[in-house]
């Protein structure tokens, strides 16, 4: 499959599981029906509250059995953004009452292809209103790089902050990624600041077509700059939102084109 139509879907999700995952559904079905192959929810969609990530976690393997369910009936690829996990990838519990933030691959068989748990975790000061985010308070680290064969192209997985360490977009190109997926929740500040810039960024250090998909608005007492944006291995903005919430933007993704671009300027050969 040398050319697909991709979708990045920004929510704004609050503290109900339920009505996050009925509005996660509604979306996804809308992508099927315009004709994507692959949709890639935000970070945290199914719940986004501050306290709620080890309650969370205790249903994941619920959630992943209803998105399991919808990529079969949708026929669709689902990269579901992050799901807070209490078990590591190999089964194993983290016994100090952290979770880890879980990416799911999703194929349209219900299959799970693969699992990245976030490697870079939050922790900054912010001029906003939260002012300081301690995720790895919360949070266990991933320490896998992971990437992933479609029939459109090689997945590569992040998660929101890792955009800011062009090492990890290095290291999943020198695995073979095609593609990159970026499920985030970017602070209102830091997102108008640099969200934009850093997807077209980690594109061109890359040379991969990327799809970054965000929360957007309020929850709470937190902002979120959604702006969900798809770039082209050339660096060029395909697609990006409004401010509407919740939304979707799509992007068709061109192999041939992008090869082309990589052979004319070979980077990884060069480096």
């Amino acid at each position: 499959m040398t050319s697909a139509r991709f979708t990045a879907i920004q929510m704004n999700s609050q503290n109900q599981i339920e009505q996050n995952l009925l509005q996660a559904y509604e979306l996804l079905k809308q992508t099927a029906h315009q004709g994507s192959v692959l949709a890639v929810l935000p970070e945290n969609f199914a719940c986004f509250a501050p306290g709620q990530q080890r309650i969370t976690a205790e249903r994941f393997d619920e959630i992943a059995t209803t998105l399991k369910r919808w990529a079969e009936q949708l026929n669709l690829w689902i990269i579901a953004g992050s799901i807070p996990c209490a078990y590591r990838p190999d089964g194993q519990i983290i016994e100090d009452g952290r979770v880890r933030s879980a990416c799911l691959l999703i194929d349209p068989s219900g299959q799970v292809v693969a699992r990245y748990d976030k490697i870079h975790l939050f922790d900054v000061k912010v001029a906003d209103g939260i002012g300081v985010y301690q995720e790895s308070a919360t949070f266990e680290p991933g320490n896998q790089i992971i990437s992933a064969n479609t029939p459109f192209g090689k997945l590569g997985l992040m998660i929101c902050y890792d955009l800011r360490f062009p090492e990890l977009s290095i290291a999943l190109r020198q695995e073979g990624a095609e593609i990159l997926t970026a499920p985030s929740a970017f602070t209102h500040l830091t997102g108008q600041a640099h969200w934009e810039l850093l997807l077209r960024a980690r594109a061109i250090d890359s040379q991969c077509h990327i799809i970054g998909a965000g929360q957007g608005g309020w929850h709470g007492t937190r902002q979120t700059w959604g702006h969900s944006t798809i770039v082209n291995s050339w660096g060029e903005v395909l697609a990006s939102s409004s401010d509407e919430i919740p939304t979707t933007i799509s992007a068709d993704y061109d192999a041939d084109v992008q090869l082309s671009r990589r052979t004319a300027m070979p980077l990884m050969e060069h480096r």
